[in-house]
């Protein structure tokens, strides 16, 4: 049997709690010793709120066991009583009475007040009153209390266990929740084939009110309000007229995506449209079209798209006259508005509208175009989550706001992703509070792909639109913990964050989709070994997490954690599986045929691991859900099937045949490149360096490492040698004189020999030097190890923990500061480093790849080492489409400056803030060492 120990206090995320599990003086039981409070509620409320009350009763059902009686209007014993204000009228008696605060919430958008009343009326010992200011108040108020009896959100959607209280009781006080800092907060179903669709179809016929009542009841959990549906080849309001319906009651406001406006699919018109979809020659047919859309949604909560782009989410028009085409998309515009006007309302400014300023439409908008103030900009990321624009000064005037679309699924250059979740919440809060803090905050809409795979950042994002100056950065790791704690309870809690942490991490650094056999290095860094071991203690983490989890616990921690955790372990192994069998057979390794058979097996692994996705999880309930191709990207479009990476067999010599190959070199004995071929090292850089002794026969045989002289140390001396045997070389430098040492590892077996040249470079530094020292010709610095920091008038440089490809990054707060050209004072980082050479250098900045998101503005910082005049450098200069499609394939930018340094010894680089925006995750400064590979050299040694 399996018990799960559990807090007295169950919190909501970074909520205070109110829900305990033994009564204090004056608090209100919900339920004890199967005796449950009954709930009422006003017969003329809202059917949403009725609904979501009826939802509350089935969960305290399923924490305690009891099943509350829900009356209409009767008040008789301990009451739970829910209402909104101007529809109860029981909770606007206590509120006149003096009974109930609700001067908070009064007149307020989607907030709620929860509070135990003693004697609230005759007859009645004790209520819970849940008040909303509005329907969505009301609704939001009674899954709050779920939550903190301890339902997730995520119940059904992730199968998160509820467990068992024997008793549910209310502190006596008052709790209240106020206005969301983002008004409209939702998600996008899209990219929906295979996955969800397949699923949808299984369980519900399609994209049916059976499904939609499930997204709706999740959104509303989360406290979210706004839905773009499911679009590729489903029409949500025509495919089931309860949809729209449905959605309505529910209090979920629909909108279409940003290629559909007027309310109407794009496969309504694939469906019914007559004529070409082009404004300046169908223009009747169209605006019929629309007007058919809009009157049949007319009496339902949305947000309606305006403006126009081509069908099947394409530019309306390629080329031509820019001031033409602005005045085709403002006479669109100006036609929309009057049939919403005429079939909405005749205040047509009362109607939510947004124009989703989505790819080559921004440049419309830079060209001149304008909407009604009263239309909210939708601005819009990259689609690889880096915002492209916000609001400027003026802008923010505007009475229509902005907002963002944002991207956690995408489909499209340079390459799809839409497998799994691939996005590490620490970037989702630098981008979304950049949103925020520059005043968009109309609409947060993210593109969620199949939803399912996406659970933990849909809940992020929509928990940050609520109240991002609850979670700022320094509390990004905080809320993993809580999101564990409350599905998974506290025993492992920081372990199951840290593990979505670390694999997002890792996914956000190169997205399975964009993986080749080529990516990680082989030869240098020993960077494939790295990210091999990386994904393997990742896994084995999971796993043995999941074998001591109650069972109760095990499908969610397997569709949340282990599932996403081990596939992306065997695709990022596979692709190395696949570069071993290249680089070994160039080599004429007999492993080469290991490691291509080996290819076949991860290949297979990943089909059976998605197999026990779809058809052995939670017996089968989530069919087709892991039905995504991702695995043989050619191009930007998905392929139909997975391909497995190109192998290449060798023919194996009968017999023994020695080999010999470096690390660092592609090159392997006897071939005569590999005789300039050598083991290299600096005292101050790596410190171990491998020699691989392989096989090109079949036949196993012995061999000897012999080395010239006592400072070489061989962690093999002799052994067997079947496929391959890698030997672990490192220097003894107590033995080694100041200056140059040369000797070398004789290599024979198998009848040859050969002889691997070492060369050992001992340096030093002088004994007060406190920095990084240059080591293999590089010096390599995580950004937040500066030697010192400064501010200016306020701002400062902060550290975003974990956030970037390697350690974590630095950027200045606040965001909205005003742009600053040194030498005038800016806050700056300084790294001292120690060089051995004079000459020229270079710098390369690696940085988050930000787009220049104020127009007119670039995204600089300026650096100097020792006194030299700082440079201005601009890391957006270069940002062809090949510089940026580089730049969201390897999630940062690299930015380059040229220095000469006089002398050898110890200096000092100085980066200053120019402009906000610039997130530095580590510089790497070459001194004529630096080695291709993806992460570039680990952080050099610092003294």
């Amino acid at each position: 049997m399996f018990f799960i120990f559990l807090p007295s206090i169950l919190l909501g995320l970074g909520q205070e709690s109110y829900v305990e599990r033994v009564p204090h003086v004056g608090s209100f039981q919900v339920a004890s010793a199967q005796r449950c409070s009954a709930i009422a509620i006003d017969t003329s409320e809202y059917a949403g709120v009725v609904r979501a009350a009826n939802d509350l009763k089935a969960d305290v059902n399923r924490v305690t066991g009891c099943l509350p009686e829900l009356n209409p209007e009767r008040l008789a014993g301990p009451t739970i009583l829910v209402g909104t204000l101007g529809k109860s009228k029981a909770v606007d008696q206590l509120a006149l009475a003096g009974k109930i605060d609700v001067h908070a919430i009064a007149g307020k958008w989607e907030s709620f007040v929860i509070q135990t009343v003693m004697h609230p009326f005759p007859g009645v010992e004790s209520a819970l009153v849940i008040a909303g200011s509005d329907k969505r108040g009301t609704i939001y108020g009674i899954y709050d209390l779920s939550e903190q009896m301890g339902v997730s959100p995520w119940y059904w959607w992730a199968d998160v266990p509820v467990v068992h209280r024997d008793a549910v009781y209310v502190k006596a006080g008052r709790y209240t929740q106020g206005e969301p800092a983002v008004r409209y907060r939702g998600i996008f179903l899209n990219d929906e084939a295979p996955s969800l669709s397949g699923w949808t179809r299984e369980n519900f016929g399609g994209y049916n009110h059976k499904f939609y009542v499930n997204v709706f009841e999740l959104l509303l959990r989360l406290k979210g309000n706004y839905l773009w549906p499911a679009m590729w080849g489903s029409a949500f309001n025509e495919d089931d007229p309860e949809n729209a319906k449905l959605a309505d009651e529910y209090g979920i406001v629909m909108g279409t995506s940003h290629h559909e406006p007027m309310l109407r699919a794009q496969q309504e018109w694939k469906r019914h449209g007559k004529g070409p979809w082009n404004y300046a020659t169908n223009a009747e047919v169209l605006r019929a079209f629309w007007d058919a859309g809009v009157s049949r949604n007319k009496d339902y909560e949305s947000i309606v798209t305006i403006g126009m782009r081509g069908d099947g989410d394409m530019p309306m028009v390629e080329g031509g006259d820019m001031a033409a085409n602005v005045a085709l998309l403002e006479k669109i515009v100006a036609d929309q508005r009057r049939i919403l006007a005429e079939r909405v309302n005749p205040d047509v400014t009362k109607i939510p509208q947004s124009w989703a300023l989505y790819k080559e439409v921004q440049s419309y908008y830079e060209h001149g175009m304008r909407v009604p103030d009263d239309v909210t900009l939708l601005w819009c990321d990259d689609n690889w989550g880096n915002v492209r624009r916000l609001p400027t000064a003026d802008e923010k005037q505007r009475a229509g706001g902005a907002g963002i679309y944002y991207h956690f699924d995408y489909v499209g250059d340079p390459r799809n992703y839409k497998w799994l979740n691939t996005v590490p919440i620490t970037k989702v809060w630098e981008q979304m509070n950049l949103a925020y803090e520059y005043d968009a905050r109309r609409i947060w809409i993210v593109n969620v792909g199949d939803l399912k795979p996406m659970e933990f950042p849909i809940e992020y994002f929509l928990t940050l639109a609520w109240n991002p100056k609850a979670w700022p950065h320094d509390r990004i790791e905080e809320f993993g913990r809580l999101w564990a704690e409350r599905d998974f309870g506290p025993e492992h809690a920081a372990e199951i964050a840290d593990l979505i942490a670390k694999y997002t991490k890792y996914n956000g650094r190169r997205k399975p989709e964009l993986l080749e056999p080529g990516t990680f290095s082989l030869e240098n860094y020993q960077e494939a070994i790295r990210i091999e071991r990386e994904w393997d203690q990742l896994t084995a983490r999971a796993e043995k997490l999941y074998a001591v989890l109650p069972a109760t616990q095990r499908d969610a921690f397997f569709e949340l954690v282990l599932y996403p955790v081990k596939a992306c372990a065997i695709v990022n192994r596979l692709y190395l599986a696949a570069a071993r069998n290249n680089l070994y057979a160039a080599q004429q390794r007999a492993s080469a045929n290991e490691w291509a058979e080996k290819t076949r097996q991860l290949f297979q692994a990943d089909a059976d691991w998605s197999a026990e996705y779809n058809h052995k999880l939670a017996g089968g309930r989530w069919d087709h859900m892991m039905d995504q191709t991702h695995i043989g990207y050619t191009y930007w479009q998905q392929p139909e099937h997975n391909n497995m990476p190109k192998v290449v067999e060798v023919n194996v010599l009968p017999s023994a045949a020695l080999g010999v190959a470096v690390e660092g070199s592609r090159e392997a004995w006897p071939a005569d490149a590999a005789e300039t071929t050598l083991l290299r090292f600096v005292s101050f850089g790596q410190a171990e360096r491998n020699i691989d002794v392989f096989n090109r026969g079949r036949e196993p045989f012995e061999f000897s490492a012999t080395a010239s002289s006592p400072w070489i140390i061989v962690d093999q001396t002799k052994g067997t040698v079947g496929p391959d045997r890698q030997l672990h070389v490192h220097v003894d430098w107590a033995h080694v004189s100041q200056g140059e040492a040369r000797g070398s590892v004789t290599i024979a077996g198998a009848g040859a020999e050969f002889h691997v040249p070492v060369v050992a470079l001992k340096r030093s530094v002088p004994a007060n030097f406190h920095g990084f020292v240059e080591g293999d010709g590089v010096v390599s610095i995580e950004a937040e190890h500066y030697a010192a920091k400064s501010e200016a008038s306020g701002i400062r440089w902060e550290r975003i923990a974990d956030y970037g490809r390697t350690l974590s990054s630095m950027t200045v707060f606040p965001v909205t500061a005003e742009s600053l050209l040194p030498p005038d004072k800016a806050p700056s980082l300084e790294y001292r480093i120690f060089l051995f050479e004079p000459g020229s250098i270079r710098v390369d900045a690696i940085v988050a790849p930000t787009l220049n998101f104020v127009p007119g503005r670039g995204l600089r910082y300026a650096i100097a080492i020792d006194g030299e005049k700082p440079q201005a450098i601009d890391i957006l200069e270069q940002n062809s489409a090949k510089d940026w499609g580089e730049s969201v394939k390897d999630s940062v930018r690299t930015s380059s400056s040229e220095h000469v340094i006089g002398a050898a010894g110890a200096h000092t680089i100085k980066i200053w803030m120019v402009d906000p925006g610039v997130v530095l995750q580590k510089l790497v400064i070459d001194a004529g060492g630096l080695k291709p590979s993806y992460l570039g050299p680990p952080e050099s040694i610092r003294r």
